[in-house]
């Protein structure tokens, strides 16, 4: 053979091997793990005590007296929320409230894993219907949810609550 074909062929064979290697790095890093962040410490501060006297409470005398009717030497006078402003204050009540609730459930604050939980997360969906309610502008509901709030508040103060 001449040294024109063998050249010919030492040039394919690098032309396909190079191909192979594009091919095989191209697998290789879509298989690999995209890097991934760095891994967020969360250290709880507060105590149950401070959430609740700091936020939950609050927050939950807000959203109770959003909507109210008052029987008074005046008659009947209704209380609901009339501007943007107020049913935004509602609103972030409520979301402080969904928030509480997830505290509740960080590090050692969870006294156990059953009815802390399941109290924890029912003032969680409380908050989160009334949150809607809120962006809905609808205070017949805001009324309404009032009812399974609190109930979710004194289930965990009936069983839980020390000296709060």
């Amino acid at each position: 053979m001449r040294l024109v074909h063998w050249l010919f062929i030492i040039g394919a064979l690098l032309f396909v091997s190079g191909i192979g290697l594009v091919i095989a790095a191209a697998r290789t890093a879509r298989e690999a793990p995209a890097a991934s962040a760095p891994a967020i410490t969360v250290e709880p501060v507060a105590t149950v005590r401070q959430i609740m006297k700091g936020i939950v409470d609050p927050a939950a005398k807000t959203v109770f007296d959003a909507v109210s009717t008052t029987v008074g030497p005046e008659g009947v006078v209704e209380h609901v929320p009339t501007t943007d402003e107020e049913w935004e204050e509602v609103g972030n009540s409520a979301a402080a409230l969904i928030e509480s609730g997830n505290l509740m459930l960080m590090g050692n604050r969870a006294v156990d894993k059953d009815e802390w939980v399941k109290m924890s997360r029912a003032m969680i969906d409380a908050g989160r219907q009334v949150l809607r309610a809120t962006q809905e502008k609808n205070s017949e509901k805001v009324f309404e949810l009032g009812e399974p709030l609190n109930e979710s508040c004194d289930s965990c103060h009936a069983k839980y609550r020390r000296g709060l």
